[in-house]
């Protein structure tokens, strides 16, 4: 039985789930809204939820495409039992996670979420070249029209002025000095880039997609800026198989063995930005070709 851990709309997980019925291999797919009591039955650990019911040793492979395995805890009105019964509970718990992490998964619960500064620091140390980067409080060392500024955060989201849309924070370049202090912000070197590359990565294999952003003014500094009215091209891509290599090293560094993975390419060198995890595929697999929903579910 293959565990499927997933947001209620993700169409990503809906398009590996076709593959997975056409080759008639149970799932369970778990929504972020579902919560499960740990149960027993003769000797045998079980997960029951308004949705599904499953014993834990049915489970052969597991994917955490988006949230994570969510528990309903019991409790009395003694809240003396009550302290005994959340620290066993809490320890159930971790024995159904731990469990599920050892046997074949698409990464797990607990690295779900990666920290990106630690993931630049770990580049480094595979021997991926990364973009100068600081962090600063204000913009005194920040060089004008050469500095780009991110969030530190993974994709950030905000509530829009407008009720009919969100506002996403985008890279932008820094093109005047702030005159007084602010929170600690990341601030990075500015690389004049040929164009972008897109790589996802499963167990050892990685696939890329050059995406031409650098013609279009909207999406030069940062090619989430999508035009829809004229899409950047987007065509396979073969990395060199150094720079592969030192993907792979990362990505064991991590403890990760999926994820998007972004590039940059100016001249001869390959730079390194950034791997999310949870990062969006779909639609790099279809304009290339690559049928990744098929093979995640497949490595299931």
């Amino acid at each position: 039985m293959i565990l499927i851990i997933s947001n209620n709309g993700d169409t990503t997980t809906t398009q590996v789930i076709k593959y997975l019925s056409a080759m008639r291999k149970p799932f369970i797919r778990v929504h972020e809204d579902e919560f499960f009591e740990i149960k027993t039955d003769k000797k045998r650990i079980y997960m029951v939820s308004e949705r599904h019911q499953f014993f834990l040793d049915e489970i052969t492979s597991t994917w955490y495409r988006r949230g994570r395995l969510k528990f309903k805890r019991l409790s009395y009105d003694n809240d003396s039992i009550n302290i005994h019964m959340d620290e066993t509970q809490h320890w159930l718990e971790d024995y159904v996670i731990k469990t599920l992490e050892s046997k074949k998964t698409i990464n797990k619960q607990t690295n779900s979420h990666v920290n990106k500064l630690f993931v630049l620091e770990q580049a480094q140390k595979a021997g991926l070249n990364v973009p100068k980067y600081f962090l600063a409080e204000n913009t005194d060392e920040v060089v004008v029209n050469t500095t780009i500024t991110k969030a530190i955060t993974e994709n950030v989201i905000l509530d829009s002025i407008n009720k009919y849309s969100d506002a996403i924070i985008y890279t932008s370049i820094i093109e005047e000095k702030e005159k007084e202090n602010f929170f600690i912000t990341f601030f990075q070197e500015k690389i004049e880039k040929d164009f972008e590359i897109r790589s996802f990565y499963l167990s050892g294999k990685t696939w890329s997609t050059a995406i031409i952003s650098q013609s279009d003014e909207q999406t030069k500094t940062d090619f989430r800026k999508y035009n829809y009215k004229k899409p950047n091209r987007k065509v396979p891509y073969q990395l060199p198989e150094s720079i592969e290599q030192k993907t792979h090293q990362l990505m064991g560094l991590l403890d990760l063995n999926c994820g998007s993975i972004d590039f940059i390419k100016s001249g001869n060198t390959f730079y390194f930005l950034e791997v999310n995890p949870l990062g969006q595929f779909l639609g790099l697999s279809t304009a290339c070709n690559y049928s990744l929903e098929k093979e995640i579910a497949q490595y299931l």
